[in-house]
């Protein structure tokens, strides 16, 4: 078997795949097809995927049976996320879905290493389990989940590590949005290198 072949046949624990509209950060609003991959040792209390954690609970795809997948629906935008995508080696998986001309992003908390090739990497630091210090300047969107009002004292801490190329979001937690939502509205107005990021997809109602 060829180094091609072999690669392609390699697996990955997936919880779900689906072609949808992105919902948050820099890319919203695009056409994407996501990858969630199984696997997360960061545990937020508030994760709305707590499904995804073990990875022995999904079944494992091949990189080829992925990509082709991926391959049948129009858009080229492809996002890894998961669960914590930086669990698994990412080489395979990146490799095949930029030779069938993805984009490639991934959703990540950070707390393990990058791997693979990613055009974009949305950081997403989470208090649960910090991310690598060596992560910080590899983000291209610096995505901040505002749960309370300290959370916005996290986003400035690590705003301070990434690279001045870096995109900085901060998002509502959805279950506390009625609550916190205001707070960031407000913090964004006196501190506006920050943008806002809403989980449009949960507001239109698709995946």
């Amino acid at each position: 078997m060829s180094q091609s072949n072999t690669l392609t046949a390699l697996t990955y624990p997936v919880m779900e795949a689906f072609y949808t509209i992105q919902g948050e950060g820099y890319y919203e609003g695009q056409a994407a097809y996501f990858i969630r991959l199984g696997g997360c040792d960061v545990g937020c209390v508030w994760c709305d995927v707590k499904d995804s954690w073990d990875a022995s609970k999904h079944p494992q795809y091949t990189v080829e049976q992925i990509v082709e997948t991926a391959s049948s629906f129009p858009g080229r935008l492809a996002v890894i996320t998961g669960g914590e995508p930086c669990m698994h080696n990412l080489q395979a998986l990146t490799y095949a879905l930029k030779a069938a001309g993805f984009n490639i992003n991934i959703e990540t908390s950070g707390a393990h290493p990058v791997s693979g090739h990613l055009d974009w990497i949305c950081l997403s630091p989470k208090k649960f389990k910090f991310p690598l210090e060596e992560n910080l300047p590899l983000a291209n969107e610096l995505k901040v989940v505002i749960f309370n009002k300290s959370d916005f004292a996290w986003a400035e801490q690590h705003a301070e590590k990434v690279g001045s190329h870096c995109k900085l979001y901060l998002q509502p937690e959805w279950d506390k949005r009625t609550t916190v939502l205001p707070l960031i509205i407000d913090y964004i107005k006196e501190n506006p290198k920050w943008t806002l990021s809403v989980q449009t997809h949960k507001y239109i109602n698709v995946p």
